[in-house]
């Protein structure tokens, strides 16, 4: 399902910038709202059934004020959908399936067989949704992190070059770099304590910088690092 659990540490990664993608959908919501727990089922089965065309990204409005205020939240269920890092409809209060169905559709491009070859996800179809569009964003990132995870970095980079800079695009670029030494690291702040006495090296510096991608936004060393990146070099 095309549902991701949005926080206000991860609003600007997941939505905003993956708005650049594909459409977004954001959910705002809380436990207590009883049309919340009606639409949720609804929203979410819609949009499940455009296989990731379009994506859900559901705010709990109770733990997410920085959210909340960025939309001007008056009341919930309240719905806005994103492309492009913008608000480009949404509405306010439950709906009836049909009209959330009309909501979607709205959003959804039709799939096309690049779509559906990089929906499949192995590598023969993923290369065969490239030969049918050069630049395709799901189809390179997904054989991006194939060929990063196996070890062919180089071809990931390259492949990653033909499309703007996303965070999806940072994450697998990262691990193209980085490789898989990350994995089972029980001591990365030692590894990120040795990189930062070396932060003016272009190279230290790179990985260090992958490294926090690869942990991810919600990982509170992320931000605390950064901090000391930005304080050695500034």
């Amino acid at each position: 399902m095309s549902v991701i659990e949005i926080t206000d540490a991860t609003f600007e990664a997941d939505v905003i910038e993956k708005s650049k993608d594909v459409p977004v959908v954001v959910d705002l919501w809380a436990p207590w709202c009883g049309p919340c727990r009606t639409l949720g089922p609804i929203i979410e089965k819609v949009i499940d059934e455009t296989e990731g065309r379009v994506v859900l990204a559901k705010v709990n409005v109770d733990e997410n004020p920085n959210v909340s205020a960025a939309f001007q939240v008056q009341s919930i269920p309240a719905v806005y959908a994103l492309k492009d890092g913008k608000v480009v409809d949404g509405f306010i209060g439950a709906q009836p399936e049909p009209a959330v169905r009309a909501f979607v559709d709205r959003l959804a491009p039709a799939a096309s067989e690049a779509d559906q070859l990089a929906a499949a996800g192995d590598e023969a179809s993923l290369r065969k949704a490239l030969e049918l569009e050069h630049d395709h964003a799901g189809a390179i990132v997904g054989l991006g992190e194939l060929l990063a995870a196996r070890g062919d970095g180089e071809e990931a980079l390259a492949l990653l070059a033909r499309i703007p800079e996303s965070a999806e695009t940072r994450r697998v670029a990262a691990l193209a770099r980085v490789g898989d030494e990350v994995q089972g690291d029980d001591d990365i702040e030692t590894r990120l304590d040795a990189l930062l006495e070396q932060a003016k090296d272009d190279d230290a510096r790179q990985e260090f910088v992958d490294l926090l991608e690869l942990l991810g936004p919600d990982d509170p060393r992320t931000a605390d690092y950064r901090k000391k990146l930005a304080s050695r070099l500034y």
